[in-house]
């Protein structure tokens, strides 16, 4: 049994990024259990001299990310970037830098947006972001949902609304490669490289 922890970038209630994280419920494969991360807007703005005795909102938001197994991370795009609250979230998870819970993580990457660019530019940075944070990201089908206001039926219940076959079907692709990912311990083999680098450091 894999747990995976889905953060959404977007806190409005009706988000679209939320739903589809709702909907991956009923297409992750046997053994898959994902758990949505809903406080994020209880973290505060990052400031360097909170980080050694961080908020209680932040301790819960690293512990969360801890215990998992793997991330599963859906960013809206605001003003073509991702949204701020994401990237405080992440600044939090990765400082101080020797305290960072984020590095030998396995992560998933989706986007979406009502306009036709779905959200690509803010998905680029997170990807971006990711790499430099020593977090191995699931390559496959690259999943970022255009017009995804005509994709989603808001009268199902939360798990059955994204409609679009295609994009269930990437998604699957997408969570298959998660999973197989996690199993393989891709993202402790990306970071191998960093301890050994630190144990051949001079004293």
């Amino acid at each position: 049994m894999s747990r995976v922890l889905a953060i959404s970038g977007s806190l409005r209630t009706a988000s679209f990024n939320t739903q589809i994280l709702h909907s991956l419920t009923a297409l992750a494969p046997t053994g898959m259990h994902i758990e949505l991360f809903q406080h994020l807007d209880e973290v505060p703005h990052f400031s360097e001299d909170l980080e050694n005795e961080p908020p209680a909102a932040v301790l819960r938001l690293r512990q969360a990310i801890a215990d998992a197994d793997g991330l599963i991370v859906a960013t809206p795009e605001y003003n073509g970037a991702m949204p701020g609250v994401l990237k405080n979230a992440l600044d939090w998870a990765s400082r101080p830098y020797d305290a960072s819970v984020l590095p030998g993580h396995t992560a998933m990457i989706l986007s979406s947006s009502p306009g036709n660019l779905a959200g690509i530019r803010a998905q680029t940075q997170l990807r971006e972001m990711f790499a430099l944070l020593n977090v191995y990201v699931v390559g496959g089908p690259l999943v970022a949902v255009p017009e995804v206001h005509t994709r989603l039926d808001h009268t199902a219940e939360p798990a059955e609304r994204l409609t679009d076959p295609v994009t269930r079907a990437m998604l699957v692709s997408l969570l298959n490669g998660l999973a197989a990912a996690i199993d393989d311990q891709a993202g402790g083999r990306l970071i191998k490289p960093l301890f050994h680098m630190r144990e051949q450091r001079p004293a």
